[in-house]
């Protein structure tokens, strides 16, 4: 089974960097961290025609934590840095338990 060790995020901003959105880079996940680091100069390539703002970061990705990881966080800041993070919330989904015991979660 593959696991995935890193994150390519990449982002698009206007040009007075008021207006960001992510937008998908060719390949996403990687199993190695030092593979989407190397990923990531053709993947600015690729997409520059197309999106003539853009910032891009490779996130490491725990392999205990992949299927947890439930939010995605960023912002690009004034002097043009890619700040991101991945996290696990916390939050628990409702879900019913045994009828008999009468609990939900």
């Amino acid at each position: 089974m593959e696991h995935i060790a890193a994150l390519l995020l990449v982002v698009s901003c206007s040009p007075d960097l008021s207006g960001c959105r992510e937008v998908a880079p060719p390949t996403a996940v990687f199993e190695a961290f030092d593979d989407c680091e190397s990923e990531l100069p053709e993947a600015l390539r690729t997409l520059a025609p197309q999106h003539p703002r853009l910032f891009a970061k490779c996130l490491q990705v725990d392999p205990a934590l992949e299927d947890d990881y439930d939010q995605l966080t960023w912002k690009v800041l004034p002097n043009g840095a890619l700040v991101a993070d991945l996290s696990v919330s916390g939050v628990v989904t409702a879900s019913s338990l045994s009828s008999t015991t009468g609990f939900t979660q």
